[in-house]
């Protein structure tokens, strides 16, 4: 186990349903047919670009699940760099078996090397200025999975559930404005840390009037970033969301912000390059 893997009893049940869905009821039948019970084999699985490399626990428990006989070798690790053509693990053992398994393997490491290669390009764009944040924008029944992606990318996670902090957004504000909501929410859940989502300057204010732990600034620009950052005078934490990307991240870097967070670091990442290659 390592910081960049989802834990254990998630990464046995989303296995577990994926081989179930991809076997369906009578299994590979194209390998039982045009493959010979007693061939063994060895592949590599390969990156075809440049990126980062997560969803190794992932790929490993495929294969622990499909066939005990069946041993897998990484050559790097979650978390690494790699460039297009380099080897990345090796998959050793019956034939049938490793190729029943390639693509449950390849679906768990592509999309989740696809998030982490993503947040890397963010958090290289932003210069180590700003901590880059996931969100709940997640695969449902994939939260976990997705994050453990996002820290091998060398992002941050979030709110891991709506357990773990309160964030008061705008239609929360509806029902009852606020200072009211903050003052319940921090006698209802005291130690927890109290978030408030704020679309104008007046509530920043009012935000930082409330003593909150951190402002969440909605869809606003650098330099309303700044403006408002100035405005709470370093007395509390500010995290930007929405319309932040590739291309602004740098400039809300630079804007004195402590976080930004991306949805789509999980919500529309595309998929990360692998194949794997008989050796």
């Amino acid at each position: 186990m390592t910081a960049f893997d989802p834990p254990r009893p998630g990464v046995r049940r989303l296995v577990a349903d994926a081989l179930a869905e991809d076997l369906g009821i009578l299994g590979d039948i194209t390998s039982l047919a045009c493959v010979d019970e007693g061939l063994r084999a060895e592949a590599v699985f390969v990156a075809r670009a440049d990126g980062v490399l997560a969803g190794t626990a992932l790929a490993t428990e495929t294969y622990h699940q499909l066939d005990a006989e069946v041993e897998v070798q990484w050559l790097v690790h979650d978390g690494d760099s790699v460039a297009a053509g380099a080897h990345l693990g090796r998959v050793s053992g019956p034939l049938r078996s490793v190729l029943t398994g390639e693509r449950t393997a390849l679906n768990f490491l592509c999309h989740c090397s696809g998030i982490a290669s993503t947040t890397h390009r963010y958090v290289m764009a932003a210069h180590g200025k700003v901590r880059v944040l996931d969100t709940r924008k997640t695969l449902p029944g994939l939260r976990a999975v997705q994050r453990a992606a996002v820290r091998a990318g060398g992002g941050f996670n979030h709110r891991d559930s709506l357990s773990d902090a309160v964030l008061i957004k705008d239609n929360h504000l509806a029902a009852n404005g606020l200072a009211k909501s903050v003052e319940r929410a921090r006698s209802s859940w005291p130690g927890r840390l109290i978030e408030v989502e704020c679309d104008s300057f007046d509530q920043v204010i009012e935000a930082r009037d409330a003593a909150v732990d951190r402002v969440l600034l909605d869809n606003m620009t650098p330099e309303q970033v700044r403006e408002a950052v100035a405005l709470l005078e370093g007395a509390v934490q500010v995290e930007v969301s929405g319309g932040v990307t590739l291309e602004t991240v740098a400039a809300y870097a630079e804007s004195g912000a402590d976080f930004v967070s991306v949805g789509a670091l999980t919500h529309s990442v595309a998929v990360f390059d692998i194949g794997l290659d008989m050796s």
